[in-house]
């Protein structure tokens, strides 16, 4: 699978580590390498603001899509190829779902926790066939992963809905996965089971 374009949520705060911003300037800058146009939520902070700047300066492709309430809170990013302006959150998600390839999250809060479970339910729901990783970046995803797979354990979901989420902390091992990535067949079928 080739990308034309790449959702990448992330945070709208840099987060404690100086990894946290190398990654996100690493990414941006593979995106901008490899011809991919990056999409994401069109803020000028946080990790936000850096993988659009990254991607731009290394000479890609950028389009934000941003609520208009949100403008100036997240501070709308003036320099990106594009700036779109929706009039909610919802928009904005599937705006980005749209207008993306595939999905990759970048450590972030409640707003990537969010939009990363999101994109995978659909996924799983059957509602796209897009890959969907995460950059593990200084281990801050092995909490969720481990929730993750804390799921399928208890019997919440199939050990298949838990690999819909990729997962690696290199940039070019995730793209590998992703370009690799085949959906599954969605059966869309619970079971009724009794309760012990």
């Amino acid at each position: 699978m080739t990308f034309k374009r790449l959702c990448v949520f992330c945070g709208a705060r840099p987060g404690k580590r100086p990894e946290y911003t190398a990654a996100a300037q690493a990414l941006g800058r593979t995106l901008a390498e490899r011809g991919i146009e990056l999409v994401y939520g069109g803020g000028n902070i946080g990790l936000m603001g850096v993988v659009a700047d990254a991607c731009m300066s290394a000479g890609g492709s950028a389009i934000g899509v941003i609520p208009e309430a949100l403008l100036k809170w997240e501070v709308g990013h003036q320099a990106l190829t594009r700036l779109e302006v929706v009039d909610s959150m919802h928009t904005r998600k599937a705006r980005m779902a749209e207008l993306s390839d595939g999905f990759i999250a970048l450590p972030g809060g409640l707003g990537t926790f969010e939009e990363l479970f999101e994109v995978l339910t659909w996924s799983q729901l059957g509602f796209h066939g897009k890959p969907i990783g995460l950059l593990n970046v200084a281990n801050y995803y092995t909490p969720l992963v481990q929730m993750v797979d804390n799921g399928v354990d208890e019997g919440f979901m199939k050990p298949e809905n838990a690999a819909l989420l990729l997962r690696d902390d290199n940039i070019d091992g995730l793209l590998r996965q992703m370009a690799e990535y085949q959906a599954p067949e969605i059966t869309r079928q619970i079971k009724n089971e009794k309760q012990l």
